[in-house]
């Protein structure tokens, strides 16, 4: 295993400039700017940061660390999304990069070799070198190893590269970490500031409401002109603002879902394939060759495989032979080989011996039965480890530690597992030879030997071809005549994908579209994309309905959307009038509330910091007014988010003096100083010109 194996189980992959701090992750967010014209940069280029260029070359590069950190977490060959997110995540690294380290050398920022060494080999080690060599259970780092570690790895030419990249890692989050306290000082509360949100949570307001809500005019009654559009539009202009460039476009999807045909012929193939594996010589080598899913020939606990067949299977003696059992979309076939009672984890120590280093396996496996006879003779492991191994365990005499099925190759689990406390055991790896020394076996559970082919439910070629036919045909007649109306007279449905940005990994109902993006941001509203597009469950015609530009978009643009927020102000102007005549003359809230036919309805305990009115929604402007307002005098209509409101405050109940003003400061710096972070980092963004041309890449 040695020292790249170590990095390898221990660190994983060290991305460089793209993940892994906190700060950076906080401060970039999910607003990244996006620019035009792609067609006008440069092939090499996939994008622009405050005038520094972003290579393809490296960007790509660091786009697949990034994207086998996500396999590596989450599992799987990959897929569209993970893909989306790994460039993304470089990018917003990126960015980051370029204006932070602007920011540092604007300031002064720096981190000098003698606070590098004591991040990397100090009493305070910086909290990559705590992730990446710490102990799981107890968080603490063995100085000496790391020095170690540093010290052989640059004598290494595969491990040099890496160890290099973690130290550039550990000063950028050393700067980052400067910068931040540097803004998290700046903010201050004053003791008004703190009164203030303390009465905002305290205070306590009881009144009584009327509401006339938006839903006691019917829409159809409310007719929208130009001036409404024009006003609400203009009143809400920030509303729409535009941060990256968008694309709408409809779709129909041509699903190759297996017809019955399909399933009849792979259920006629299964049944075949049970019957041959009944009577095969070569249970193992018979199932790995015919099995769509590889499950390991090893023993294994329940709770692996699929629960249709985990809950059988168990229950079955050696020798039992089960399925074809269709679960989920596939045929599963088993048969048990064995069954046993096993540990349900084993502690072990083990000598790794590097074979190359010896001239072969053979003089390799010499040395261990050596060794296995010294310690057999009370000869120490642990000494021996230190001597003779060249895995990174043999610091601590070659300690493990405590492990379960699964977490080991197969050779050494199978010694672990089916040895006994004490045994010395000799077996061969991928990693070399060990010497495993079994300390302890935990628990007792029953595990099973199986021989497991699995067949997947999918469509023939003949249903895949037809498909593809139907859609080509449907696409060449959508170019010469309407595309939504021939998909109505087909019989077709219609997606659409409303608002996707350049670098969006998904689209509704899509399961692999990036391409699909791509082509839709080279064509214009209205264009008829001149592929179809082959999805995991089908293929897919496509046509480009909308384009929304960066920054702010047009009223026409937004028409359709705002619509219902338009009949809603409309409405509102409608109640308020009706509710303020009913206001002239009235003396009390339950007089009004006679005239419009409503009830009066009381609040008890309101709090200006959570403006919820029971049994209604978030009031913003209804509960401002009241904290606004004077008791008992009637107010004016309030239009809220679910109706227009009239409201008469019967008291208001005081909090006693904040006792600890200091304590108050405290905790609202602390918020307002993670905030100040975002806030800072965006005004970068915003100061900065960004172009962004991943879509011509991904």
């Amino acid at each position: 295993m040695g020292l790249m194996t170590f990095l390898r189980n221990r660190a994983g992959y060290i991305l460089i400039g793209a993940i892994g701090f906190a700060i950076v992750a906080f401060l970039v967010g999910d607003a990244i700017q996006a620019g035009k014209p792609f067609w006008a940069e440069s092939q090499k280029v996939v994008g622009s940061i405050d005038g520094q260029d972003i290579n393809i070359d490296e960007f790509s590069g660091k786009v697949e660390q990034s994207l086998a950190q996500y396999k590596q977490q989450y599992g799987g060959a990959g897929n569209s999304q993970m893909q989306a997110m790994a460039v993304d995540n470089v990018w917003q690294g990126e960015i980051a990069n370029v204006l932070l380290g602007k920011e540092y050398n604007r300031l002064g920022l720096t981190v000098s070799s003698d606070e590098l060494n004591d991040l990397i080999q100090g009493n305070n080690p910086s909290p990559l070198i705590v992730q990446y060599f710490g102990n799981p259970q107890t968080g603490q780092v063995d100085r000496a190893q790391v020095i170690r570690t540093f010290k052989d790895g640059y004598k290494d030419p595969r491990v040099a590269p890496q160890l290099k990249s973690l130290e550039v890692e550990i000063e950028k989050q050393a700067l980052q970490q400067k910068y931040a306290k540097l803004v998290n000082n700046s903010v201050y509360v004053t003791t008004l500031e703190a009164n203030d949100e303390y009465i905002n949570r305290n205070k306590l307001a009881n009144f009584k409401y009327v509401t006339l809500p938006y839903s006691s005019v019917k829409d159809a009654s409310v007719k929208l002109t130009e001036s409404d559009y024009s006003d609400y539009y203009n009143a809400n202009k920030k509303r729409f603002e535009n941060p990256t460039e968008t694309r709408t476009f409809e779709y129909v999807s041509f699903s190759v879902n297996p017809t019955a045909a399909d399933s009849t012929a792979v259920k006629t193939q299964v049944d075949k394939l049970a019957a041959d594996f009944r009577t095969s010589a070569n249970d193992s080598l018979f199932a790995a060759n015919n099995s769509d899913v590889k499950v390991p020939y090893t023993y294994i606990t329940k709770g692996k495989l699929d629960p249709a067949v985990d809950s059988v299977v168990f229950n079955l003696p050696a020798g039992s032979f089960y399925g074809p059992k269709f679960s989920g979309n596939s045929y599963k076939i088993v048969k048990v080989i064995n069954t046993r009672f096993s540990p349900d984890s084993v502690k072990a120590s083990h000598i790794l011996i590097d074979p190359s280093k010896l001239g072969g396996v053979d003089k390799a496996k010499k040395l261990a039965d050596s060794l296995k006879g010294l310690i057999q003779k009370g000869a120490s492991f642990a000494t021996l480890a230190q001597q003779y191994s060249v895995d990174g365990s043999k610091d601590k005499g070659g300690e493990l530690g405590t492990f379960t099925r699964g977490q080991m190759v197969a050779e050494f689990e199978n010694a672990a597992f089916d040895g006994s406390v004490g045994d010395l055991k000799v077996v061969q790896s991928q990693f070399g030879v060990h010497l495993i020394k079994i300390e302890k076996q935990i628990g007792s559970s029953k595990v099973a030997k199986l021989a497991y082919i699995e067949k997947s439910l999918s469509s023939s070629n003949k249903t895949k071809d037809a498909a593809y036919k139907k859609a080509s045909a449907f696409l060449n007649e959508a170019k010469s005549g309407n595309f939504a109306e021939l998909a109505q007279k087909k019989g077709y449905t219609v997606g659409v994908a409303d608002k996707i940005t350049p670098t969006q990994g998904f689209a509704p109902g899509l399961d692999n579209p990036r391409q699909l993006i791509r082509d839709a941001y080279s064509a214009d509203k209205g264009d008829i994309l001149d592929e179809v597009y082959s999805m995991d469950n089908g293929f897919v015609v496509a046509r480009v309905t909308d384009v929304k530009p960066e920054g702010t978009l047009p009223l026409e643009a937004v028409k359709k959307d705002i619509e219902p927020m338009v009949r809603t102000a409309v409405k509102a102007k409608m109640l308020k009038e009706k509710l303020d005549n009913a206001l002239k003359g009235a003396v009390s809230i339950d007089q009004v509330a006679q005239k419009v036919g409503q009830v009066a309805a009381p609040v008890t305990n309101m709090v200006f910091a959570n403006p919820i009115i029971p049994g209604l929604a978030q009031e913003n402007k209804l509960v401002g007014a009241v904290f606004g307002s004077q008791p008992g005098k009637l107010s004016k209509a309030v239009d809220g988010e679910s109706g227009v409101f009239a409201f008469v405050i019967d008291g208001f109940t005081n909090p006693a003096p904040l006792a600890n003003t200091y304590k108050q400061k405290e905790a609202m710096m602390q918020v307002s100083g993670q905030r100040s972070l975002g806030s800072a980092f965006q005004a970068l963004k915003d100061k900065s010109k960004i172009k962004d041309n991943r879509v011509k890449f991904y």
